[in-house]
């Protein structure tokens, strides 16, 4: 029976919670198979390209390609997006290392079009709706790596992190001890992507008033004018981040 694209993934995927994305080769992929290497190359044609089948394998549940965003609820939808696709890299060991890098398959695209369309009907402009969905997705990346490699090394710590005797003399540290051990994940989490997205309600806002001023200038110079500036992208309205719904694919 010849094999099939399909079958050669869930391999991997079971290979990768076995050994981890360093165990994880084309030989072992093909002695689980029970198959000579060169056989594997006429379904990807290299590493990075099984990578890439295998991060859109993770995710092919958790997001469905044919969800509908809601422009009038876009905070929502992008805040539960990413909770989605953080519980399906979270499901898989180096999950978030197996997607980095990884690129929309032409398949994906259709998703990001129909993303971008919602942004720009709630207000955004398609570049700032694009670098929306590319900064909450590069968040969650370096978040679930993080929380990986903090979850993986617990159990080869000798004593907890920071313990209290090491804080004794630091107050502003010894207060927010809670967040420096890293207790509440899921907390820091939504803290981080709830202020991510207040920003670019703030944008919206901005954009909005360089349109209503009629000038393609100014409207630029809006987009732009926030590039570096934290405390500018923050002024927004302090409403929570909540619902269920959408990220870049």
């Amino acid at each position: 029976m010849a094999l099939q694209r399909d079958e050669v993934v869930r391999t991997a995927l079971r290979v990768l919670n076995e050994e981890g994305i360093d165990g994880l080769s084309t030989r072992r992929l093909a002695r689980e198979l029970g198959v000579q290497s060169p056989a594997l190359y006429w379904h990807f044609k290299n590493k990075r390209e099984l990578l890439d089948l295998m991060a859109e394998a993770m995710l092919a549940e958790a997001l469905p390609p044919d969800r509908e965003p809601d422009p009038e609820h876009w905070p929502a939808w992008i805040a539960a997006d990413a909770r989605a696709k953080r519980r399906a890299l979270l499901a898989y060991r180096d999950g978030a290392r197996v997607h980095a890098g990884t690129l929309p398959t032409e398949g994906e695209l259709p998703a990001v079009e129909a993303q971008l369309s919602a942004l720009c009907r709630a207000g955004l402009r398609p570049r700032t709706a694009l670098r929306l969905l590319l900064t909450v997705d590069r968040y969650l990346m370096g978040w679930v790596t993080e929380e990986q490699a903090w979850r993986q090394d617990a159990a080869e710590r000798a004593r907890p992190p920071f313990p209290d005797e090491a804080l004794r003399e630091l107050p502003l540290l010894s207060e927010a001890v809670d967040v420096l051990r890293m207790t509440d994940h899921d907390a820091d989490f939504e803290y981080g992507l709830r202020v991510l997205i207040e920003g670019f309600r703030a944008e919206i806002a901005r954009e909005a008033e360089g349109a209503g001023a009629g000038s393609v200038e100014g409207a630029r110079e809006a987009e732009d004018a926030g590039k570096g500036s934290v405390e500018g992208a923050g002024a927004g309205p302090g409403e929570g981040v909540t619902g269920e719904g959408h990220g870049l694919a």
